[in-house]
């Protein structure tokens, strides 16, 4: 709150004229000198922050309360000129009695006026009769002033012009008054976003002056290092935190960052950096926080985005192709995409399963909910059922306390996407058809069930019937899954596409290429006429190798020819994953024979991997 303090009643009615229009948020009262200062400190109690007055008032404001901000109203010229033109009449010689302020740079206009003026200052009220004295005894004619000063020459009956501040000075002095008040609330609400901030951070925060006194000690510093904040303000900062040795930044200037600290037994980890003032060292703060509060952190951060990472990404628009097998395989999945039954998706590695399988979902009135995918192949047997049907806290030897919800829960109202379908364990393929024919759930170790609406899609390289035959399928989950039936064709029945995959690979893998790559017509020949018995995946691995060793603008054929040969001779004896009937020992032993004994050539060979053989080996008692 601003208050304008009126020394008398004149310059009251003044300030009421000047100020109730242009500033009607400025309180106006009365009150000179000691009374004004009475008035002052209650108005400083009520929340005055800001007071205009002049002259004695003025300098007994600031005397008695030393805190609160004094505006004084300046004296203009005007005030002077109209002052020194009335009181003339009375001769030439005029006295000014008054305080320091109020005469700042009167002198110059003596010569301009045609008068002389003689100067008698005052530092408070009790001198303002002896000065009104002193100045007629050296034979002034008049004496010119405040208040104080009137008061004063009319008990002594001479003659005395008071100066007024007209409306000039007023509004000045309440436009001053409001820039400072301004100015001060920024610097308040700065200072409550700074405490706010150091109050509600995370972090520790510790900061010390260029003396080595601690300025800055927020409650997390004071929880972490059991100081109580205003126990080490203003103290030195090696006899309060010593191991933080923040000091020594005054000395050396540059940051440490990423520290390790033990205190009290516990781990911070500190980032520590001086403060610079035109290029001086001023000061320095650190930034600390316990390691295991950041663990915990990080291991929420890690669950959310795992929870909420399950988004299908592909639709048929990113399906690449114009051959009539891709367009009809295309066009039967749009059509599955409206239905809710399960799809059992077929095809050689490498043709882009997954790629439909995320495209149905996208295109179904499930598309806003989960899209969850598992490769059955990559887990083993236990693992795979805790993550697909979620276990209770103390289920097995390592199970979370807390438990941990399976696949099939998150997928709720979505799609679980089931890779590799055929490498599903015998004993958990019947837990997964009881889910899916009585939509329940039951995790791990518990006997509670829970409701689950999911849309099953199922992937597979290997001939599901064929395992049925052999016994290595469940014939009723084969039949669940095998509602609606998509077989992909393989890059060898689209060889029309091959230029469309050749040319989409180079522009992805060529991005920081300049000039780009082209390819020679007869190098795209040489891709077409290869059988790709990995399809579009093997296509792709060998246009990002071309990418990375191709030196000129454009491909040139042997050099397709020379990578095509490298890979066929660093897998010649591997073929299509269709080649052998199964996966029996005897298939194994065949496989195993034809690699020279290497496990992973045997692996691509019958279609599995790696980790798969080695299990069915190991369950066979084969040696590798």
């Amino acid at each position: 709150m601003i208050v304008f303090l009126a020394p008398d009643e004149e310059i009251y009615e003044t300030a009421i004229t000047t100020l109730v229009e242009t500033h009607p948020d400025i309180h106006i009262e009365q009150g000179l000198l000691s009374a004004g200062v009475l008035r002052a400190h209650e108005l400083a109690r009520q929340g005055t922050e800001i007071i205009i007055t002049r002259g004695g008032t003025a300098s007994g404001i600031k005397e008695a309360l030393p805190d609160m901000t004094v505006v004084e109203v300046p004296i203009t010229g005007f005030d002077v000129l109209r002052t020194v033109d009335l009181a003339r009449q009375y001769g030439p010689r005029i006295g000014i009695v008054a305080f320091p302020s109020m005469v700042i740079g009167v002198d110059c206009l003596g010569p301009i006026l045609d008068v002389e003026l003689r100067h008698y200052l005052i530092c408070n009220e009790f001198e303002a009769e002896l000065r009104v004295l002193q100045a007629f005894r050296e034979g002034v004619d008049v004496v010119i002033g405040g208040v104080i000063t009137g008061l004063a020459a009319k008990k002594l009956g001479v003659p005395y012009v008071p100066i007024q501040s007209g409306a000039e000075g007023i509004l000045q002095s309440a436009l001053e008054a409001k820039r400072i008040f301004a100015a001060r609330l920024l610097e308040k609400l700065k200072g409550t976003l700074f405490r706010t901030v150091l109050d509600y951070s995370y972090e520790g925060i510790v900061s010390i002056d260029r003396e080595e006194r601690v300025v800055i000690f927020n409650p997390v510093a004071s929880r972490i290092t059991g100081i109580a904040g205003p126990d080490a303000l203003g103290k030195v900062i090696s006899r309060v935190l010593p191991l933080l040795n923040l000091d020594r930044l005054l000395h050396t200037g540059r940051d440490e960052l990423g520290q390790i600290i033990e205190l009290h037994g516990t781990e911070i980890l500190c980032n520590k950096i001086p403060i610079l003032v035109n290029e001086k060292i001023s000061g320095a703060v650190a930034t600390f926080q316990d390691t295991g509060k950041i663990q915990q952190w990080e291991a929420a951060i890690r669950k959310k985005i795992y929870a909420g990472g399950h988004v299908a990404t592909f639709t048929f628009s990113d399906v690449i192709g114009n051959s009539r097998t891709i367009l009809d395989a295309v066009a039967i999945a749009r059509e599955f995409a409206v239905t809710d039954s399960s799809v059992l998706i077929s095809g050689e590695t490498g043709t882009g399963k997954e790629v439909f399988a995320q495209s149905i979902h996208n295109a179904s009135k499930r598309a806003q909910k989960p899209f969850v995918a598992i490769n059955c192949a990559a887990l083993p047997t236990q693992i795979l059922e805790s993550e697909l049907f979620g276990y209770v806290g103390g289920a097995f030897t390592g199970a979370s306390p807390k438990g941990k919800s399976g696949l099939l829960e998150i997928a709720h109202g979505g799609s679980l996407f089931l890779d590799e379908i055929g490498e599903l364990d015998y004993t958990i393929q019947g837990k997964l058809l009881r889910v899916i024919q009585e939509k329940k759930v039951m995790r791990l170790g518990s006997d509670r069930v829970l409701p689950v609406d999911v849309r099953i899609i199922a992937a597979t390289n290997k001939n599901l019937k064929q395992r049925v035959d052999h016994q290595q399928f469940r014939a009723d989950l084969y039949y669940r899954l095998n509602v609606l039936r998509l077989r992909l064709p393989s890059l060898r029945e689209r060889k029309e596409d091959i230029r469309l995959f050749a040319n989409f690979f180079l522009q992805r893998f060529e991005k920081k290429l300049n000039p780009p790559l082209r390819w020679n017509p007869e190098a795209t020949e040489r891709l077409i006429h290869h059988e790709w018995p990995g399809n579009i995946r093997e296509l792709q691995n060998i246009v990002e190798r071309i990418v990375a060793v191709c030196r000129q603008e454009q491909i040139p054929i042997e050099l397709v020819t020379r990578m095509l040969r490298d890979d066929d001779s660093a897998e010649s004896v591997i073929q299509s994953p269709i080649c052998l009937p199964g996966d029996s020992a005897e298939d194994i032993r065949q496989a195993l024979i034809k690699t020279r004994g290497r496990q992973e050539a045997a692996a691509k060979l019958l279609g599995i991997s790696r980790s798969t053989l080695w299990r069915k080996m190991k369950t066979l008692g084969l040696r590798g």
